[in-house]
């Protein structure tokens, strides 16, 4: 399912408290930006309990329970997860990735608030989850009768919530710091190949092994725990960023041209963070009008001219990598197309080779 709108952790609250309370709702978004989560923190604000079915453990007659006789009658008595006598929450996550058979089990459950005989008790809630079909998890087609059972609503990973969420829950203070410098590494795509990739949940794996390893542990150990977690290009960024703070390289002292920008061979990780940096400085700090450029800014522009040509005399690539195309795939910010264009004037040696 495509969502033409989405909303941030911080704004769920607000929709589900509006909106769960009167009709089911389906919670869309890509794997590991806490849906879970969330959900569960929105049933604690109600005081209910949050009871969890997960879609792909289930067989039909989880839900619809086993037959009993009453009076000569048979009687089917859901589960004792399901049938409780108090209101609380029923999370149906991964619901989109159940069998066909456990989603039409659902039907009742999520419109008319049964199973067989039994109904759920008045203030309770349902809510469901999934992922979608383009983030590479496991995901079936969800028939349109259940579609239109529910209210869908997609969710979309936020740094600014996440960050603000991490500085309160014991988030490592090297990912807040580094999270907070390149917020566009909070999240990626999930990839076509087996491989790790960079979520709000992979982050936070991330950084309780750094707080179980202490701050002794090893630039070498590091690299292994951000590789067995992140997007392979975010670990290598993360990895160099830890190298200027633990062993003092600085970009703004080579801003300032306090120092140069580091050439040895085993620094090429660090060379290639400090580029992305010097990249993100640039798109932050430079207007997309050249009219509305301060002085600051100009006299800014006319030093990354320099810093580009040093950092050319180092690494052609990287010094190319530093003002890519904008609309590169791993989410660059777009740099203003003036600053380009006297860039292709004053450097054409590096912006031919970039062509």
């Amino acid at each position: 399912m495509q969502s033409v709108t989405t909303v941030t952790p911080a704004q769920l609250p607000e929709v589900l408290v509006n909106v769960a309370v009167v009709r089911p709702v389906f919670l869309w978004g890509a794997p590991g930006i806490g849906k879970s989560s969330l959900v569960r923190q929105f049933a604690a604000s109600l005081d209910l309990e949050c009871v969890s079915l997960l879609g792909t453990q289930l067989a039909p007659e989880d839900l619809i329970g086993v037959p009993q006789i009453v009076d000569g009658k048979s009687r089917f008595c859901p589960p004792e997860q399901i049938a409780r006598d108090e209101p609380y929450c029923l999370f149906l996550d991964e619901l989109n990735a159940a069998s066909p058979d456990v989603q039409k089990a659902f039907y009742s459950l999520i419109l008319d608030r049964r199973i067989g005989s039994y109904e759920l008790p008045a203030g309770s809630i349902v809510i469901g989850a999934g992922n979608r079909a383009t983030d590479q998890a496991l995901a079936r087609p969800m028939a349109s009768a259940l579609v239109n059972r529910l209210v869908h609503v997609h969710l979309r990973a936020d740094a600014a919530d996440w960050l603000k969420w991490a500085a309160n829950n014991g988030i490592h203070a090297w990912i807040v710091d580094y999270l907070t410098q390149r917020p566009d590494h909070l999240w990626s795509a999930p990839p076509k190949t087996e491989e790790p990739f960079s979520t709000p949940r992979s982050w936070h794996m991330l950084s309780d092994t750094l707080h179980s390893y202490g701050p002794e542990v090893s630039d070498e150990t590091i690299a292994m725990l951000g590789y067995a977690t992140l997007t392979p290009t975010h670990a290598a960024a993360f990895r160099a960023y830890l190298k200027t703070v633990r062993h003092a390289y600085d970009f703004e002292a080579i801003l300032k041209g306090d120092a140069r920008w580091p050439a040895a061979p085993q620094d090429r990780d660090l060379l290639y963070f400090l580029a992305e940096t010097f990249r993100a400085r640039l798109a932050r700090e430079l207007p997309a009008d050249k009219r509305h450029a301060s002085p600051t800014a100009h006299r800014f522009a006319f030093r990354a001219k320099t810093l580009l040509v040093e950092l050319a005399e180092i690494s052609l690539e990287i010094a190319q990598l530093a003002i890519a195309n904008a609309n590169a795939e791993d989410g660059s910010p777009a740099l203003p197309s003036w600053f380009l264009l006297e860039a292709a004037r004053d450097l054409p040696r590096l912006v031919a080779a970039r062509a």
